[in-house]
């Protein structure tokens, strides 16, 4: 049988929501081509991933986090 590892949410654990405020905490949840992870590495739940996603969009058109990095 596959069992299902049951990963604990950041959000969830800090009682958060995830903010364009807070950078560095979104920087954790983007790869070094400052492209956003998905739920499946980093272990968010659906409900803050896509609240995630919201706020490293809004992040970037701020300026606090890049689009791409070039090579």
């Amino acid at each position: 049988m596959n069992k299902k590892v049951k990963t604990n949410c950041y959000f969830c654990e800090k009682n958060k929501i995830p903010s364009y405020k807070e950078v560095d905490e979104i920087a954790k949840f983007v790869s070094e081509r400052a492209r956003i992870v998905g739920r499946y590495k980093t272990g968010v739940c659906a409900k803050h991933q896509r609240k995630l996603t919201i706020a490293v969009k809004r992040t970037r058109h701020l300026g606090l986090l890049p689009f791409s990095v070039k090579i």
